[in-house]
């Protein structure tokens, strides 16, 4: 029977040969990604800067590129247009929702702009319809962004208390800076590259928060199994066999999910491609930190040796699957 493999049976790689230059490079990587977040911030979407969203409704099937092109002409910024799903609408009630970015310091569109847009998109659909017009302010936006980061503090602060009772402090520590790493090189390539930053980047973050933390527990929990299992072995040696053991399994739930990712990141249009974006980088950042991070920064705090006993609720049964 045919089984894919990624990495050979019986690894033995020294994940801790280069421990300090990984460390390094992730600090390095981090004090960029806080600079560049300084310097030049991140380009907000409409979730965040403010705006009109506007709600159209026609017989005419939604295109939304031909929707996109008529409004371009106008000038109006950043617009995120989308289509409206719902099983209570009929064969002929295609809805769309278009956003549209505060103009200047103008907290709603002006009736002329309203109008304007409603003429280019008749020529595409000429029944079209403004079903209905709202408009989110600054001070809106501001809670948003503060809203936002409070949520991704508080699901770190959350897996910083579940780590610890789950195992010991320096295995908490551990895996908070590894999703500290993540998050902040998450957010230090959006202000680089200067993506579009909205809500559903947020719920991408949560995400990844997510992931990366599963990578993690995976890990922590093979290294407190072989602590009972090799006490009289250093811990670095446990750490290296515990990270080869579940190294199959860690890099066969990331290609699969990436595989995932980059036909939605191809096909999946404008709309969700910031989001898969941060998925796909997310993924990366996270894999490397449960091992580079997470596992090395343990390896320097140390852990006590005193189990006596092995835990019934130790380990992970899905570790040593082939990849």
């Amino acid at each position: 029977m045919f089984r894919l493999k990624l990495v050979p049976d019986d690894t033995k790689i020294d994940f801790f040969s280069r421990s300090k230059l990984w460390l390094g490079i992730s600090a390095v990587l981090v004090v960029i990604a806080f600079a560049s977040f300084l310097l030049q911030g991140l380009n907000y979407g409409i979730d965040f800067r403010g705006g009109t969203t506007i709600r159209t409704q026609s017989t005419e099937a939604v295109d939304v590129g031909a929707y996109r092109s008529a409004l371009q002409p106008l000038e109006l910024g950043d617009t995120a247009i989308s289509e409206v799903f719902d099983p209570s609408f009929g064969p002929d009630q295609n809805v769309a929702m278009i956003r549209i970015e505060a103009q200047g310091e103008q907290e709603a569109v002006s009736p002329a702009v309203i109008q304007s847009m409603q003429q280019a998109l008749s020529e595409v659909a000429p029944d079209i319809q403004f079903t209905s017009v709202e408009s989110v302010g600054p001070k809106v936006s501001g809670e948003l962004i503060q809203t936002a980061v409070i949520a991704v503090a508080l699901a770190i602060a959350a897996v910083l208390v579940y780590i610890w009772l789950r195992f010991e402090w320096q295995f908490a520590l551990g895996a908070v800076a590894a999703l500290v790493h993540d998050v902040v090189l998450t957010i230090g390539i959006f202000s680089e590259l200067q993506i579009k930053f909205d809500l559903a980047i947020i719920a991408a973050l949560l995400t990844i928060v997510g992931y990366s933390l599963n990578d993690t527990v995976v890990v922590f929990d093979r290294v407190r199994e072989n602590l009972i299992k090799y006490k009289s072995r250093p811990l670095k040696e446990v750490l290296n066999i515990s990270i080869n053991e579940t190294l199959s399994r860690t890099l066969m739930t990331s290609f699969t999910t990436m595989l995932a990712l980059i036909a939605m990141f191809a096909l999946g249009g404008d709309v969700i491609r910031g989001f898969v974006f941060a998925m796909m980088w997310g993924i990366f950042v996270g894999t490397y930190s449960s091992i580079f991070v997470a596992s090395a920064l343990l390896h320097r705090l140390g852990v006590k040796r005193d189990w006596s006993t092995p835990s019934g609720t130790a380990g992970n049964q899905y570790a040593n699957i082939d990849a």
